[in-house]
């Protein structure tokens, strides 16, 4: 096992499209650490085979919030504030800015920190999608390589937080997967049609509603809200069949595509309503928060990584404050430690 210590947090990672070990030349994943230049990392041995940097306007490194290679790897793209850097991952050094928003004080395009970033898996297509951090129902725009920073159109019909991440379906590249900070659904957009709403929200209760009106993907979201902004990544088999994602509480979720899509009809123009999906199969995973689940490229196995910070209650707390307020003496108390439930990963055979 690497551990490749790094001088400060890590905001993303993402590794190379065809790293394998068996390529020592791909076997490597770029990291965006805070304050610091985005590396590319060798995965054996964790040394640093290039460096990326974003400098902002007072000559200080950014981290990027997102990181995503183009389809033929040869070009990198980082999120941040208003902006996508992009750069030629064999020439090292400075990137092309596209700006996301004409100006700060501007109300059009993708405003705020671009939060995910996915492209197409479509060889015939330079489409990618690019998330915020926004809450707003307009945070996600599809955008085109060729034509840079000028959005093709905008996904609406989600719901107002940030996007936390995105994703295409291999085998049905014209399918895109969204899930938002604090709210445990994740919508899927038909590209091809109808922008102006989700064609399918997978939910997290067993027994959703059939439908839900554009109004009530609102006003019922109460019920899929999450205590925390913990990030849950889902993803999606290399068959494009099943969708996995891990909770709050511990429990995994998997999802038929096929049979989500099977009792569709084949689409003419706009459909009506979103059609909720419940979980196919759900199974205890962790003793704490699932944040990360990943399915295995050539079988069929999941991994899945759990762990929390989580601060016990602590009733000397309230006695101490009452003796200060009561004596008039400061009294200098110990910051609170996270305790560990269960922080470990999992593998799992289906």
């Amino acid at each position: 096992m690497l551990q490749s210590r790094q001088p400060a947090p890590i905001v993303d990672f993402e590794w190379y499209p065809t790293a394998t070990s068996k390529d020592p030349a791909t076997f490597c994943f770029v990291s965006s650490v805070r304050e610091c230049p985005v590396k590319l990392l060798d995965a054996s041995d964790g040394r640093l085979r290039a460096s990326y940097p974003i400098i902002d306007h007072r000559e200080r490194f950014i981290a990027p919030h997102s990181l995503a290679f183009n389809l033929t790897a040869q070009k990198l793209y980082c999120g941040f504030q208003n902006a996508i850097e992009v750069f030629d991952t064999a020439n090292p050094g400075e990137g092309i800015r596209l700006a996301t928003t004409p100006n700060k004080s501007s109300k059009d395009g993708l405003k705020g920190i671009i939060s995910a970033l996915a492209f197409c898996p479509s060889y015939e297509s330079d489409v990618f999608a690019a998330g915020s951090l926004n809450a707003n129902q307009c945070n996600i725009a599809l955008f085109s390589e060729s034509q840079g920073q000028t959005p093709l159109m905008f996904l609406n019909g989600g719901v107002s937080a940030g996007v936390t991440q995105l994703q295409f379906s291999s085998s049905k590249p014209h399918m895109l997967y969204a899930s938002f900070r604090r709210d445990t659904r994740i919508f899927c957009w038909d590209i091809r049609y109808n922008s102006d709403q989700p064609l399918k929200v997978y939910a997290s209760n067993p027994t959703p509603p059939a439908s839900l009106s554009k109004a009530q993907v609102q006003t019922d979201s109460s019920s899929f809200k999450e205590s925390t902004n913990q990030k849950h990544r889902f993803d999606i088999d290399i068959t494009g069949k099943y969708l996995s994602v891990g909770r709050q509480d511990g429990n995994i979720m998997m999802y038929d595509l096929d049979n989500a899509f099977s009792a569709l009809p084949e689409l003419q123009g706009e459909y009506t309503e979103p059609t909720m999906i419940p979980p196919t199969l759900v199974f205890p995973g962790h003793e704490d928060s699932i944040g990360s689940v990943a399915f295995h490229p050539t079988s069929s196995r999941l991994l899945s990584s759990s762990g929390s910070r989580n601060f016990d209650d602590d009733e000397s707390d309230s006695d101490s404050d009452a003796d200060c307020s009561a004596t008039s003496v400061s009294v200098h108390r110990r910051r609170r430690q996270p305790s560990v439930r269960d922080n470990s990963l999992k593998l799992w055979r289906f």
